[in-house]
């Protein structure tokens, strides 16, 4: 396959070990065969990555020009062309951790979304990773926050990755879902307000700014931008959302993401606000930290909201 790399089958090492464990005929048989489905299952995911250039203005209306890495993901056994789904990831407090997130994947919710026929796109922005280059979404310190300039440049390169994997064969051009989580989750609400060309929705996982778990506990800076960020927001988008928190997110808390989505659709904002029990010692990593908790709500608006045929997996 040129250009990407088939999928590992993680029961193969021990496969004859196992089968040599089980006596019974028709067991084996049956071991044999889940044994293969679930391998042929894995290798039908296609992982690919690319360097992308891209072109963004800063918060201090500079232009920066530097190449981010892309990382994709497609199911090769269903059937072309694809719809899209960009998923952007969030933003560490400090430097150093922004500098550690490697290459973005988000692999479980990545190969899920693929197996079910999308295609894709997982950025990893400027300033981050193995992109690295300047910090373009700086907001400011806790007492100067100014949170627009920040989301609008995460938004920005979600927008040319979009143009890029649309320019692919097996993409479905008219039909796109933007995606994020924590910072972002908001940059997915960012692009909802622009209303770009054939993006149908918009998933926000976490999403906010200004938050630290550590020295202000569900208290992020600058609330009432926040406030009237979503609000704004709210004014110019049109198009379907979904919002997902828990009761235990240590950036945000349990009531003001719900003071913004409230915000959000009194402006003219379409969105649908879920809300689950605390997960773990920090509700904010849901996203990564329990899938099998937010799937059946996504699957739910998803079909819902254009695509009423995608299969459970």
């Amino acid at each position: 396959m040129k250009g990407g790399m088939r999928g590992t089958r993680p029961f193969y090492p021990s496969y004859a070990c196992a089968m040599d464990l089980v006596a019974n005929p028709a067991i084996r048989a049956a071991l044999a065969c889940g044994l293969a489905a679930a391998a042929c299952a894995q290798a039908a995911i296609v992982e690919d990555k690319f360097m992308l250039p891209v072109r963004v203005t800063d918060s201090h209306d500079n232009e920066v020009r530097h190449s981010i890495m892309v990382t994709t993901f497609y199911d090769s056994d269903t059937p072309a062309p694809r719809p899209v789904v960009v998923i952007n990831h969030g933003r560490a407090a400090n430097a150093m951790d922004r500098s550690k997130l490697g290459r973005a994947q988000y692999s479980v919710a990545s190969k899920w979304l693929a197996s079910m026929g999308f295609f894709v796109a997982v950025p990893t922005r400027i300033g981050y990773g193995v992109t690295g280059g300047p910090d373009i979404e700086d907001t400011g310190d806790c007492s100067h926050k100014y949170y627009p300039p920040g989301y609008v440049a995460a938004a920005s390169q979600t927008l040319q990755v979009l143009d890029r994997v649309r320019a692919r064969d097996d993409v479905d051009r008219t039909r796109a879902i933007v995606w994020g989580q924590s910072f972002g989750g908001a940059t997915a609400i960012t692009l909802a307000a622009m209303n770009p060309p054939n993006v149908q929705l918009a998933v926000n996982f976490a999403g906010g700014g200004g938050g630290d778990p550590v020295g202000r506990p569900q208290n992020p800076c600058a609330q009432p931008m926040l406030k009237k960020l979503f609000a704004d927001y709210g004014k110019t988008s049109r198009i379907p959302t979904l919002w997902i928190y828990t009761e235990n997110d240590m950036y945000f808390g349990p009531k003001l993401p719900k003071v913004w989505f409230d915000a959000f659709v009194a402006e003219g904002g379409k969105g649908e606000y879920t809300r689950f029990p605390p997960d773990g010692e920090n509700g904010h990593s849901l996203f990564t930290h329990a899938p099998e908790k937010w799937q059946p709500r996504v699957l739910e608006f998803l079909r819902a909201n254009g695509y009423p045929n995608l299969p459970t997996r």
